[in-house]
């Protein structure tokens, strides 16, 4: 999977602050209840684990089905510590991860 990501974080933050995460990732998703031209079912392949840490800490983790949405979208909220790096990673099918770096600035 070629999957780029987009991460949003907000511009300032102090500790103590609650603030909203944005993440989107490109994956086009398939199902596997479709065939191709050949009548041959086409493979699931999706997005199925996102994992957030900060620092050695999980602050967000989801599971994802079939159902959901080509180029999955999440939003959660997490109360800054201070600052540091957040790590996303998400995993699909395949067993393929797409880890991604986002710095959280305090100040």
């Amino acid at each position: 999977m070629a999957n780029k990501t987009r991460i949003k974080l907000p511009d300032k933050t102090a500790v103590g602050d609650v603030i909203e995460i944005r993440a989107l990732i490109n994956h086009v998703m398939e199902t596997g209840n479709r065939k191709d031209a050949n009548g041959q079912v086409i493979p699931r392949d999706i997005v199925n684990s996102l994992t957030v840490t900060f620092g050695k800490v999980t602050v967000f983790k989801a599971e994802f089905g079939p159902g959901i949405s080509s180029n999955p979208f999440v939003a959660f909220h997490m109360r800054v510590p201070g600052p540091g790096e957040l790590v996303f990673v998400w995993q699909d099918d395949a067993g393929v991860q797409t880890i991604e770096r986002a710095p959280l600035l305090v100040g």
